[in-house]
C-alpha cells in the first residue's frame, strides 16, 4: 500500500512538473518600456501631394479580440458575427495634413464613429474622397471620408460582406460605389461542434497526381461547405453618396470586382462548386465575366475547373487563359496569359508564356502581343507603343525585363535586363509610375525616357538611386543617388517634370520621416515629424560586421552591443544570434549584404534587440545562406552549411573581443526555428536556443517545403536528414519551443511543436513548450507578446547568461 501511495504521489509530481498552469506574465521593466509605446501613424498620399492621410492604430490587439468566434474555411478566417476577416488590422483614428497650406496644418477628422475599427481604405477617382469600412459589434458599415472638409460620414448600415475579395469599388463619377452586401435570404450557419453527421467524409482520386502543399484552414466536410458558401455569398448594390441604392448583381460568391480604366465595364470574378478539401478557395472552380457599368452581362471570358492536380514544380501553372487584367493605358482592353508548355516546367520550350489582349466587347479578336522566355509576372503599360514586361524562373533564379510594342508584334521585344533576381547588387530598380487621366497606374514617360528607382545595394553600402533609361537605345543616365553615409534615404517616388523626390529618411536614432526633395538643388522640405519612442536604446552601438565562412563565402550581420557597453573594457557578454536561412543557386549572390547600419533601431515583438537592455550583445539578421550550384540543390548539404554559417558568425563576434562564446543563444521564427533545432542537435556552438512557430518533421510536408521542390519519395534522405524530429536523440542543449495555437502558415501546424516536444521529452532533453492561445503564425495580442518576451527572458537568463 505504501508503494502504491508513493507511486501516486510521484505521478502527481511529474504531472505538475510537466504542465504549468501559468497566467500571462510581463517581461522586466527595461523591456516593457520599449514595448508599450505609441505607434507612429501609417501614411497615405494622394498623387498631387495635396493631402497626407495619417492613420493611427494600437500596436497590438487584445486576447479578448482574438477570442471572438472564428470560422476557418477554404483558406479564410472569418468572424461570422461581423462578416469580415477575424485577423484584420484596424485603424482607430484618422488625421489629415494639408500639404498646400503653410505650416502643413494637421486636422482631426470629424465625425468618426465611437470606438472606430477602420479598414478597406479606397481612394475615389479624383482622390478627393476615401471610402472605408467600420466594423461594429454586429457587422461592417461603409463610410466616406471627405478630404476637403476633413469629415467622415456613414453611407450604409452594418450589412456589408467583407469576408472575401473586393468590398468597395468606386464608379468613375466618384459619386457612386459598388458595395458587397449580405443576402437577405442567407441561410443559418451550421454549428459544426454540435451538428449530427449524416455520413462519413469521403475523398477520392481517379489516378491523377495532385501534389499540393500542406495548406491550412481548408474545408473538411459538408457542414464546412455550407458555412463557407453562406458566408461568401454576396449581393452587389450600387450605392450613391446621397444614400440611394439599387441592386446591381444577384447573390453569388464574388472574389474580385474591377472597373475598366474608363469605368464603362466591370470585370467580375466568382467561385463555384464543387469545393475542395485539398486546396483553398482561390483554386476552386471560377468564372470571369464582363458586365457593363449598368450591370448588364457582356461576356464570360473564361471558366476554370477545380485546380487540384497541377504538374509538379514551383513554376507549374494551369492550362488555358489565366490572370485576366485590365490594360491600364487603354479604356477597356483585357490582357491575359496562356502557358506554352502546358503549364509543366519539365516541358522544354523556347517560350513559356504568351500574352494576349482582348478589346471590348470581348467576344472575339484575341490578339497575341508578347511571348516570354520565363513565366510572366507583371506588365507595366505606357502607351500604344511602349510597355514593360517582367518574367521569372524559380529554378534558375532568372528574371528578364522586356521593352515591347504592344501595337506591333513585328518589332522584336528588347531585353532590358537579364539577371539573377537574388543578385541584389545588380538590381536595376522599379519603374516609376503615375496616375493617368482615367485614374489607372501607368509608366511615367518623358519623351522616350522611363525612370527607375533602385535600392542601391553595393559592396560599399546602400545608396538608393534614380536612373533615366532611354527606351529606344536602352542607355541609362543616373539622375540622382543618395550620398548619405550616416542615414538611410528611402526613395518612395520621383516626379521627373518637377525633378522632385518623395523620400523617407532615417538613422539609428532618428525615426523615419517623409520629405520632399529637389533632386538637382538638394533642397529638402520635411513633411512629417515623428519622434523616436525608443529613447533608452538610442545610443546603443550598432554596426554591420562582415566575415567569411570556412569556404570563403562572404557573410554579414548587424551587431548590437549592450546599453552603456564600454568598448574599451571588452567585457565578455552573452550573445544572441538571430537568423533565417535562405537558399541560393550561386555563391556570388549568396555573399551579398543587404544590411544597413543606418536603419532606425526599431524593436518589434519578434525582435531580440530588447535584450541589449539586459546585458546581451545581439547579432541580428545574421547571414545564413544555403547554396547549391549547378545540379546540386541547396538542401543537399543543408545541415553542414547551417553549422558553418553559425560558426563563422560566432567566430566573427568573438574575434572582436566582445563575447563569451560559451554563452551564446540562437533563435529563429518559422524556418528560422527549424534552423535552431538543427543547430542545437548537430553542433556544440550554443548554450541554448529559442524556436518559434517552426516545423520539425518534414515528412509531414511531403510535397515540398520552403524552397525544396522535390517530394519526400524522390529525396527521402534529404527530408530525413533535415528533420530535427528524426534526430531528437541528438538534442544537446536547452530548447524553448513557442507556437501559436491557431497557426495558419503552410506546413507549420502546432502539431509540429507538440510532437517534437513529446519526442524530446521522451528522450530526456531540456525543453519547454509554450502554446500561445488564439495566436496564428505571427503573434498579435498584447498579452501573448508580453508573455513571449517574459518566456524568452527567463530562458536566456537561466540557460545562457547564468549558465
Amino acid at each position: 500500500m505504501k508503494h502504491f501511495i508513493y507511486l501516486i504521489l510521484l505521478l502527481a509530481i511529474v504531472k505538475v512538473n510537466a504542465q504549468e498552469n501559468a497566467i500571462y506574465q510581463k517581461p522586466p521593466q527595461e523591456i516593457l518600456e520599449l514595448v508599450d509605446v505609441p505607434r507612429a501613424p501609417s501614411v497615405l498620399l494622394d498623387e498631387s501631394k495635396e493631402y497626407m492621410i495619417l492613420l493611427f492604430r494600437d500596436a497590438y490587439k487584445s486576447i479578448e479580440e482574438l477570442s471572438q468566434e472564428e470560422l476557418r474555411l477554404g483558406g479564410l478566417r472569418i468572424d461570422p458575427k461581423t462578416n469580415i476577416g477575424s485577423r484584420v488590422t484596424y485603424f482607430n483614428n484618422v488625421k489629415i495634413k494639408s500639404l498646400n497650406k503653410k505650416g502643413g496644418v494637421i486636422s482631426q477628422v470629424k465625425g468618426l464613429p465611437i470606438n472606430p475599427k477602420l479598414t478597406n481604405f479606397n481612394w475615389s477617382p479624383n482622390q478627393k474622397k476615401i471610402a472605408l469600412t467600420n466594423t461594429t459589434s454586429n457587422g461592417v458599415e461603409v463610410w466616406v471620408l471627405d478630404l476637403v472638409t476633413s469629415s467622415v460620414s456613414k453611407l450604409t448600415s452594418a450589412n456589408t460582406n467583407a469576408n472575401i475579395g473586393s468590398v468597395i469599388n468606386w464608379f468613375e463619377d466618384g459619386l457612386t460605389l459598388l458595395i458587397k452586401t449580405i443576402p437577405e435570404n442567407r441561410e443559418p450557419l451550421i454549428n459544426t461542434k454540435t451538428a449530427i453527421p449524416l455520413g462519413p467524409t469521403i475523398s477520392v482520386n481517379d489516378g491523377k497526381k495532385a501534389q499540393n502543399r500542406t495548406y491550412q484552414d481548408l474545408l473538411k466536410n459538408k457542414s464546412d461547405e455550407h458555412n463557407f458558401e453562406q458566408l461568401a455569398l454576396s449581393e452587389i448594390y450600387k450605392v450613391s453618396l446621397d444614400g440611394k441604392k439599387e441592386k446591381w448583381l444577384d447573390s453569388d460568391i464574388y472574389t474580385s470586382i474591377n472597373f475598366s480604366p474608363d469605368g464603362n465595364y466591370v470585370k467580375v470574378n466568382t467561385v463555384h462548386k464543387p469545393f475542395s478539401y485539398l486546396v483553398p478557395y482561390r483554386r476552386f472552380p471560377s468564372k470571369t465575366t464582363i458586365y457593363t457599368k449598368d450591370g448588364k452581362k457582356v461576356e464570360t471570358v473564361v471558366e476554370v475547373s477545380l485546380i487540384e492536380d497541377l504538374p509538379k514544380g514551383f513554376m507549374s501553372v494551369r492550362t488555358g487563359k489565366r490572370n485576366f487584367k485590365w490594360r491600364n493605358d487603354k479604356p477597356a482592353t483585357l490582357v491575359y496569359t496562356k502557358a506554352l508548355d502546358g503549364g509543366d516546367p519539365e516541358t522544354k520550350v523556347d517560350h513559356r508564356d504568351e500574352v494576349f489582349e482582348l478589346e471590348a466587347p470581348f467576344k472575339n479578336g484575341d490578339k497575341s502581343i508578347l511571348k516570354t522566355i520565363n513565366r510572366v509576372y507583371d506588365i507595366e503599360w505606357g502607351n500604344n507603343s511602349i510597355a514593360i514586361a517582367h518574367d521569372y524562373w524559380w529554378n534558375t533564379r532568372n528574371t528578364k525585363t522586356y521593352i515591347f510594342n504592344p501595337s506591333d508584334t513585328s518589332q522584336k521585344p528588347v531585353i532590358l535586363s537579364d539577371r539573377n533576381y537574388q543578385d541584389t547588387y545588380s538590381d536595376p530598380g522599379d519603374f516609376v509610375t503615375e496616375r493617368n487621366d482615367m485614374g489607372s497606374s501607368i509608366l511615367t514617360l518623358l519623351k522616350n525616357n522611363a525612370f527607375l528607382i533602385g535600392d542601391g545595394y553595393t559592396e560599399k553600402g546602400q545608396f538608393p538611386f534614380v536612373d533615366q533609361v532611354n527606351l529606344k537605345d536602352t542607355k541609362k543616365k543616373r539622375i540622382y543617388q543618395s550620398a548619405y553615409t550616416d542615414k538611410l534615404e528611402d526613395i518612395r517616388n520621383y516626379d521627373p517634370k518637377k525633378n522632385e523626390l518623395l523620400v523617407r529618411i532615417e538613422s539609428p536614432k532618428a525615426y523615419p520621416n517623409y520629405y520632399l526633395k529637389d533632386a538637382k538643388r538638394d533642397q529638402i522640405t520635411q513633411l512629417t515629424s515623428f519622434k523616436n519612442p525608443f529613447i533608452s536604446i538610442q545610443n546603443v552601438h550598432k554596426e554591420v560586421i562582415k566575415y567569411k565562412r570556412d569556404d570563403g563565402l562572404e557573410l554579414s550581420g548587424t551587431l548590437y552591443l549592450p546599453v552603456d557597453y564600454d568598448k574599451n573594457s571588452k567585457e565578455k557578454v552573452p550573445l544572441i544570434l538571430w537568423a533565417y536561412p535562405t537558399e541560393y543557386k550561386d555563391k556570388s549572390s549568396a555573399g551579398q549584404s543587404t544590411k544597413n547600419p543606418n536603419e532606425f533601431t526599431y524593436p518589434y515583438y519578434g525582435s531580440m534587440i530588447y535584450w541589449v537592455t539586459r546585458g546581451y550583445a545581439v547579432l541580428d539578421d545574421a547571414s545564413f545562406p544555403i547554396v547549391g550550384e549547378g545540379d546540386t540543390q541547396p538542401n543537399d548539404t543543408f545541415r553542414e552549411q547551417l553549422v558553418a554559417n553559425a560558426k563563422a558568425a560566432i567566430d566573427a563576434v568573438d574575434n572582436l573581443g566582445y563575447i563569451d562564446r560559451n554563452r551564446v543563444a540562437v533563435g529563429g521564427h518559422s524556418y528560422g526555428a527549424f534552423m535552431v533545432a538543427n543547430l542545437l542537435s548537430h553542433s556544440d556552438l550554443f548554450a541554448a536556443g529559442i524556436a518559434r512557430s517552426g516545423a520539425y518533421n518534414r515528412t509531414l510536408t511531403p510535397f515540398g517545403f520552403q524552397s525544396e521542390e522535390r517530394n519526400y519519395w524522390e529525396s527521402p534522405e534529404v527530408y530525413n536528414t533535415m528533420s530535427p524530429f528524426m534526430h531528437a536523440d541528438k538534442m544537446k542543449h536547452p530548447l524553448l519551443l513557442v507556437h501559436g495555437e491557431a497557426d495558419n502558415n503552410s506546413g507549420t501546424y502546432p502539431m509540429q511543436s507538440e510532437r517534437y516536444f513529446n519526442a524530446l521529452k521522451g528522450l530526456g532533453a531540456t525543453v519547454r513548450l509554450v502554446i500561445l492561445p488564439k495566436e496564428s503564425h505571427g503573434y498579435k495580442s498584447k498579452e501573448s507578446i508580453l508573455h513571449l518576451l517574459w518566456e524568452q527572458d527567463q530562458w536566456l537568463e537561466k540557460h545562457v547568461k547564468n549558465k
